[in-house]
């Protein structure tokens, strides 16, 4: 290791004090560019990482940035897919990295859906219904009325929002609901 690179390890060190994730990628080591194996398993210098996390009770993760660049060129689903798949991997490191921060930060995730739009609302776990309500907008909070909630693998199974209504599989929730990650959501409200 040369003497920037020797002089950063405690730098990453101090980043990773409070507990969080740590990514080491060749900045660690001149001598062999990234794997295959490296992608999915680490090298050497993340296994340190990792032993030094374990033992302090912090978490780490492996990802590996060229590999994360070549899945953001590809252009299709299907091709960055077919991609992770030859690696061993079944999703990218950006999105592990999502999923571990939420998970740190107790976040969870409702959606809502018109006609016009899809969008996905984050919310704290644990969040009671006019709570989820009223990061759209304060007033939905303050005049909650109830909720209807379709469970997202319901609208997989069956396709439509139309089509769960019809199976009986859309609840109309009230106040005291806790949300669930996933739940595609229709706020009533009266202000």
């Amino acid at each position: 290791m040369n003497a920037i690179k020797h002089w950063m390890l405690p730098v990453l060190m101090l980043l990773c004090a409070a507990g969080l994730n740590t990514a080491c990628d060749e900045l660690l080591n001149d001598e062999k560019k990234e794997g295959e194996q490296d992608a999915k398993d680490g090298n050497q210098w993340t296994r340190k990482v990792g032993e030094l996390a374990q033992e302090e009770g912090a978490e780490m993760m492996v990802i590996a940035a060229k590999t994360e660049e070549d899945i953001a060129e590809l252009e299709s689903y299907d091709d960055k897919q077919l991609f992770l798949e030859e690696l061993g991997l079944e999703e990218s490191g950006v999105n592990r990295l999502i999923k571990k921060a939420y998970a740190l930060l107790n976040l969870e995730t409702f959606i809502t859906a018109g006609e016009m739009e899809v969008k996905a609302w984050t919310y704290k776990r644990g969040w009671k219904a006019p709570q989820c309500a009223g990061v759209i907008h304060t007033d939905f909070e303050k005049g909650f009325i109830r909720a209807e909630v379709i469970k997202y693998d319901d609208y997989l199974k069956y396709g439509s929002e139309a089509a769960v209504r019809e199976a009986g599989k859309l609840a109309v929730e009230g106040k005291d609901y806790v949300v669930q990650d996933g739940d595609i959501m229709h706020f009533r409200f009266n202000v």
